[in-house]
C-alpha cells in the first residue's frame, strides 16, 4: 500500500493570520502536513493549480474556483468594520477619484475587488488602475491614490504622511451594515474525498489554536512588536478588531460581495458559498 502524501497546508506570511496559526500543533502531524509560505496571491494561484491543498485564499480566488473547494465553517479572518490593515491612502476627495488613477498592490484579489465594488457601488466612480509594488510613496508619485494591505498597510499608517486613510472594512459596514471576510479556509474538494479523517484532524487542531491564542493574545502581541513594530496598545487592538470565526452572518456579507462582484463584471460566475463539515458531508448554502 502506497503511503499517502503530505497534505499541502499554504501560510499567508501576514499578522492578521496567526491566531489561527500560532499554537497548531506541528508535533501532532509529523509527516502528514507540510506548510508552504506565501503572498495572497501566490497561495490563491497555487491553491487553483492544485499545488497546495489547503488553507487561507483570498475570498475572491474562492470566488472563481468556488467549484473545486469546500471551506471550513469557523475559520476566517472577517471583520464587522475597521480593520487597520486594509488602507486606502489619498489626498483628493474619493467622489474626486473617477479621473484619477488609483495604485494597487499585486499580493490580494479580495481587498482590490472590494475597492473596486466601494467606489464604483457606493461613491460612483470609476478611476484608472494599475499595479504597482507596496511602496507608499512610489505609489504616490504617480497616481492619486494607492491601496495597501496587511504589514504594508499597518506600517505606512504609522508614518507621518499628508494623505487621508481609508479604511475599507469600515466603508464596507457602512455601506451595507454586514460583515465582509477577507481570506477564507479553503480545501480543495479532491483531498476531502482522499483524506477526509485527516482532513477532520487539521480542521479541529486550527480550531484549537484559535481558540488559546484569541483566550491570551499577550505572546502575539510581543512577537508583532518585535517582529514588525507598533506598540503593545495598537497589537491588542488590532487582533480583537478582526474576527476569525466562519458562520451565518460572516456567509451573509460575504455572499453580498460575490453578488456585486458578479453584477460588475468581477467574477465570470454567480458563486455558491460551500461549507465542508463532518469530514467529507459537502453542505452548499445558497
Amino acid at each position: 500500500m502506497n503511503k499517502k502524501q503530505p497534505i499541502r497546508i499554504g501560510r499567508i506570511n501576514y499578522a492578521n493570520v496567526w491566531p489561527i496559526f500560532y499554537h497548531f500543533p506541528h508535533s501532532e502531524f509529523t509527516g502528514e502536513v507540510e506548510f508552504i509560505k506565501q503572498v495572497p496571491t501566490h497561495l490563491n494561484q497555487a491553491m487553483a493549480k492544485g499545488e497546495i491543498d489547503m488553507g487561507p485564499i483570498s475570498s475572491f480566488a474562492y470566488g472563481e474556483n468556488f467549484e473545486d473547494y469546500v471551506l471550513f465553517p469557523d475559520l476566517s479572518v472577517s471583520a464587522f468594520g475597521a480593520v487597520q490593515s486594509i488602507l486606502l491612502f489619498h489626498l483628493q476627495p474619493i467622489s474626486e477619484l473617477g479621473q484619477g488613477t488609483v495604485a494597487l498592490p499585486t499580493t490580494s484579489a479580495t481587498s482590490v475587488n472590494l475597492l473596486k465594488i466601494l467606489l464604483a457601488k457606493f461613491s460612483g466612480v470609476r478611476p484608472r488602475y494599475q499595479y504597482a509594488s507596496p511602496s507608499l510613496d512610489d505609489m504616490m508619485e504617480q497616481n492619486d491614490a494607492a491601496l495597501l494591505i496587511g504589514d504594508d498597510a499597518i506600517r505606512a499608517q504609522w508614518r507621518i504622511h499628508p494623505y487621508k486613510v481609508m479604511d475599507l472594512g469600515e466603508m464596507w459596514r457602512r455601506a451595507t451594515g454586514k460583515w465582509m471576510s477577507f481570506a477564507v479556509w479553503a480545501v480543495r474538494k479532491q483531498i476531502v474525498q482522499q483524506q477526509p479523517e485527516l482532513v477532520a484532524r487539521i480542521y479541529r487542531a486550527f480550531l484549537e489554536s484559535k481558540h488559546k491564542s484569541l483566550q491570551d493574545i499577550s505572546p502575539m502581541v510581543q512577537d508583532a512588536q518585535e517582529t514588525i513594530g507598533g506598540n503593545v496598545s495598537y497589537w491588542q487592538r488590532y487582533f480583537t478588531q478582526l474576527n476569525y470565526d466562519f458562520a451565518a452572518k460572516q456567509w451573509e456579507g460575504l455572499q453580498l460581495y460575490y453578488d456585486y462582484a458578479f453584477e460588475l463584471g468581477l467574477l465570470k460566475h454567480k458563486v455558491a458559498i460551500q461549507i465542508w463539515h463532518d469530514k467529507s458531508a459537502i453542505q452548499v448554502k445558497e
